[in-house]
């Protein structure tokens, strides 16, 4: 059999920057109409025939757009039209199968637990599209998966290819490793590499779409910095865009006595999330201490909590279905937080009113700054730098699109310390009742007890 040729369209400038990069980690796009999916698409293809053995996984967020903009291409580019196949594509697998030994698998990951079918294989690379729509447990977790399969039959240095636009519920992470470059424990800056590309440098979309670059022109301003000149500052789809780390996040300090002080939580078996919070005498609130703790059950929860309360609360605010009583206990969260000495308020879970209410806490606002006399921006809401999740957390929850007044569930991991504020914010503001005095919350939760005694036991 003789030499088959492929043919491809001639790659713009920043596209051959794609093909040739050999970093760990190469990051391409930045906007719309750069020709991210077509980049990627052709680079794994070449990899498979210049890398016999090699072993590639091919990854969109959904099913729906990896078949539309990966499986159908695919197959239609690697078949002549002699119907000779430059490769065999395995329907049930997902998976094209080459002559020269070079596997190049598809695939999706539309809910975080789907990333773990991937977890103890082996891919000498692995592409990423539109990687911002990945959570970081995602990319985390796959860069586990991104090492020397040992069938490349040349030396090969596995990597990783993501394309991308700003946005989208992977938007911080990857801003933080590609576009601010801020490393922590062993990241290496010269592992990654970020390759801006934007709609102007895609020659046939100006050439034959010129609508599509016009559409982008007309956008909305925040939206048109972010799709069609690639602005990492503008996250489409956050939730709290107020929140700045300049202006929201401050250094520890050491509180003064006179200031109340409140807690608030959300509790789950997945997760306890609670929030320490001080009010100065202007009503400013300061929030300075948190848990994020995994796997507790009540109890441990309760003991955790007391374990770092060392200091007099005004009150504690936790959701209204902590007062459910629990099948296999005839218990609820409070009860138990109660028997631990820890008394609960219930705080309203509405959650419209609760989110428009932090937005409100952290709303920026003008004022001067008494020893400069210069004008500055500033919050009524301040975090201290050690509440690390809160503040990884809080810029990354993202607008329900079927509400947008309310925030995405999902990723639910993200939410929960989130929810912690909003318990706290919504008291503030707009409080479904009047707190109970420690007195009435006593009585309500012994009038409940004995209840389920007499139930129970029939004993008052």
């Amino acid at each position: 059999m003789g030499t088959i040729k492929l043919a491809i369209e001639r790659p713009y400038p920043k596209q051959i920057e794609f093909f040739k990069s050999k970093a760990r980690y190469t990051a391409y796009g930045g906007a719309r109409g750069g020709g991210k999916s077509w980049a990627a698409r052709m680079k794994a293809v070449l990899l498979c025939f210049n890398y016999p053995g090699i072993q590639i996984l091919l990854l969109r967020r959904t099913l729906k757009d990896l078949r539309d903009n990966h499986v159908i291409p695919l197959q239609k580019l690697l078949r002549t039209e002699s119907d000779t196949k430059f490769a065999t594509y395995k329907v049930q697998e997902k998976e094209f199968l080459f002559a020269n030994g070079s596997r190049l698998v598809l695939g999706y990951c539309d809910n975080e637990s789907d990333v773990l079918q991937y977890q103890g294989q082996a891919y000498d690379v692995i592409f990423m599209e539109e990687a911002t729509q990945f959570t970081e447990f995602m990319f985390q977790t796959l860069t586990e998966s991104n090492r020397s399969s040992g069938l490349c039959k040349v030396k090969f240095s596995p990597r990783m290819y993501l394309t991308c636009n700003p946005g989208g519920v992977g938007h911080m992470w990857f801003k933080r490793l590609f576009i601010d470059r801020n490393y922590i424990n062993k990241e290496r800056p010269e592992d990654y590499v970020f390759i801006q590309s934007l709609v102007y440098e895609n020659k046939y979309l100006m050439e034959n779409d010129a609508d599509y670059v016009r559409v982008l022109e007309n956008l909305p301003e925040d939206r048109r910095k972010a799709m069609l000149y690639g602005d990492w500052d503008i996250f489409e789809g956050q939730y709290f865009n107020e929140f700045s780390r300049e202006i929201h996040v401050i250094d520890p300090f050491s509180i003064p006595e006179h200031w109340k002080r409140y807690a608030a939580f959300d509790y789950g078996l997945d997760m306890f999330a609670c929030l320490w919070i001080a009010r100065d005498t202007e009503g400013k609130a300061y929030i300075y201490r948190e848990i994020h703790e995994p796997n507790k059950i009540i109890s441990e929860a309760a003991q955790l909590f007391k374990e770092n309360t060392t200091e007099k609360l005004e009150y504690v605010y936790a959701p209204r279905d902590l007062w459910n009583r629990r099948q296999e206990t005839g218990k609820s969260v409070a009860d138990i937080f109660y028997e631990n000495g820890i008394d609960l308020t219930r705080t309203s879970v509405d959650r419209v009113d609760g989110w428009l209410a932090t937005k409100e806490w952290l709303k920026v606002f003008q004022t001067r700054d008494e020893e400069t006399g210069q004008e500055k921006k500033d919050s009524n809401l301040k975090i201290f730098r050690n509440c690390i999740n809160l503040i990884k957390n809080l810029p990354q929850v993202q607008i329900d699109e079927k509400n947008p007044s309310d925030v995405a569930t999902e990723p639910h991991y993200l939410t929960h310390i989130c929810d912690a504020l909003r318990y706290f914010c919504v008291n503030f503001t707009n409080p479904a009742e009047e707190p109970k005095s420690k007195e009435e919350e006593y009585k309500e939760q012994k009038a409940y007890r004995d209840m389920q005694n007499y139930i129970n036991y029939g004993v008052g």
